[in-house]
C-alpha cells in the first residue's frame, strides 16, 4: 500500500470517523481506524458496538492496499503535522506502515485488516432527505434532555417524525420533556416517517465536519442510517415504544407569563449562584404588579432574589424548579426574544414555549418549595 494525501484532508477525515472509535475497549480493532487505498480514493472506517462510520476522500494512490492503525496515535500525529503532503508506505506482507511528511518520519505497528469488522450491509426500508442545518439546530434543542440511565434505553433516544412537511423532534428523561417542530419542504410521502435515534449519536452525526446541505435519513429493521456526501453513518435503532408525550400536555393553563428570554436567563444565572446544595429556584408570578420574582436560598450561602417586569395573565402563582433544567431551556431558545411560561399549579408541570422558525416546548416537573 502506497499513497499520498494532503494533511488538511487527512485530518478532516480522521475527525469525521473518530466518533466511531471505542474509547475503553479491550479489543484493539475497535479503537483502530481501517484504511483502504484504491483507485485514487481512501476509505476510512471505524466501528464500536453501537455505531459504524465510513468516509471517503480523494488521494494519490500508487499501490492499493488496506490496514488498521491505532486511531488515537494516528490522529495525534496528523494534528501535529504541517499542511503538506503526507505519504503512507507499507510493503506487502509487512505489519508496519511508514508515514512521512516534510522532515518528519513515523513507523507505526498495524493490525491485520481482514480481522476488522465488516461495514454493516443495509437495504433501507424507509428514507427521507432533510435540510441538515435546520435538523442540526433542532437536535441541539432537544438532545440534552435525553436520559443518561442505561436501564431505560428508550429514554436515551430522540423521536424523529416527519409528516406533511412538518419535522418534529421529541426527547424526555421522565423529569422534563422537550418538543420542537418546524415546517419545511421534504421528500416525504403521505405516510409519516418515524424513528427513534440515540440522542448523543444524533448530535454527533449533525456535528460532523463533512456535513452537506442535505442529509438522507433511512431505517432498516434494526438500523438507522445517515448518508451525506462521502460519509455513511450506521447506528443501532432503539427498539420499543416512545412514551405518549401528548397526554402530558394540558389544553389550557391558569397562569401565562411572557418573559424576555435574555433578561430571564441573565436573572436566573445571578439568582442561582446561591443555589448550590439546593438546585431549586422559586418563581413567583404577581399578576397585579406585573412582576415575576426569582429567589433562591441555601443554608450555607444565604439568599438571593430579583424581580422582572412581565406580562402576566390569569392567577398569581408560585412554583419551584430545578434551575439547571430551566437554564437548559433558556439556552435552547437563545436568539428568540420572547419566552412564555404556562402554569397549572405549584405542583403541576411548568411549560415553557417559544415560537419562530422552530417552535419549542419544554415541560418541566416542579420541586417542592
Amino acid at each position: 500500500m502506497k499513497f499520498t494525501v494532503s494533511q488538511s484532508s487527512l485530518a478532516k477525515a480522521l475527525l469525521v470517523v473518530s466518533k466511531g472509535m471505542a474509547t475503553n475497549s479491550t479489543l484493539p480493532y475497535l479503537s483502530g481506524i481501517y484504511i483502504k487505498a484504491a483507485e485514487g480514493t481512501l476509505e476510512f472506517q471505524t466501528a464500536n458496538l453501537t455505531i459504524s462510520i465510513r468516509h471517503r476522500i480523494a488521494a494519490n494512490v500508487e499501490e492499493p492496499g488496506e490496514t488498521v492503525v491505532s486511531g488515537k496515535v494516528l490522529t495525534s500525529i496528523v494534528k501535529t503535522l504541517p499542511d503538506a503532503a503526507v505519504a503512507f508506505d507499507m510493503a506487502q506482507g509487512s505489519r508496519v506502515v511508514e508515514i512521512s511528511c516534510h522532515k518528519s518520519r513515523f513507523r507505526l505497528n498495524t493490525l491485520d485488516a481482514s480481522d476488522f469488522p465488516e461495514f454493516p450491509a443495509f437495504a433501507l426500508e424507509r428514507s427521507i432527505e432533510l435540510p441538515s442545518a435546520l435538523l442540526s439546530e433542532m437536535v441541539d434543542k432537544v438532545y440534552k434532555v435525553t436520559s443518561r440511565d442505561t436501564s431505560r434505553p428508550i429514554l436515551q433516544g430522540v423521536l424523529l417524525s416527519v409528516e406533511e412537511n412538518t419535522i418534529r423532534l421529541v426527547a424526555t428523561d421522565s423529569y422534563r420533556l422537550a418538543v420542537c417542530d418546524s415546517n419545511v419542504e421534504t421528500s416525504s410521502t403521505d405516510e409519516a416517517f418515524v424513528t427513534i435515534v440515540p440522542g448523543a449519536t444524533f448530535h454527533d452525526v449533525l456535528s460532523s465536519p463533512s456535513m452537506t446541505d442535505q442529509i438522507l435519513v433511512g431505517t432498516t429493521e434494526s438500523q438507522v442510517v445517515f448518508v451525506f456526501g462521502n460519509t455513511t453513518y450506521v447506528t443501532r435503532k432503539i427498539e420499543g415504544n416512545f412514551p405518549n408525550y401528548r397526554q402530558l400536555l394540558p389544553s389550557n393553563c391558569n397562569t401565562s407569563v411572557k418573559l424576555d428570554s435574555g433578561q430571564f436567563g441573565a436573572a436566573l444565572k445571578r439568582v442561582s449562584v446561591i443555589a448550590s446544595s439546593n438546585p431549586s429556584v422559586r418563581l413567583d408570578a404577581d399578576v397585579d404588579g406585573h412582576l415575576m420574582g426569582l429567589s433562591a436560598s441555601s443554608p450555607d450561602r444565604g439568599e438571593s432574589s430579583e424581580m422582572l417586569d412581565a406580562d402576566i395573565e390569569g392567577n398569581s402563582m408560585s412554583i419551584a424548579l430545578n434551575f439547571h433544567y430551566v437554564l437548559d431551556c433558556v439556552n435552547a431558545v437563545a436568539g428568540t426574544d420572547e419566552l412564555t411560561l404556562e402554569l397549572q399549579g405549584s405542583m403541576q408541570p411548568a411549560i415553557f414555549k417559544s415560537y419562530g422558525k422552530i417552535n419549542y416546548l419544554y415541560l418541566l416537573m416542579p420541586v417542592r418549595m
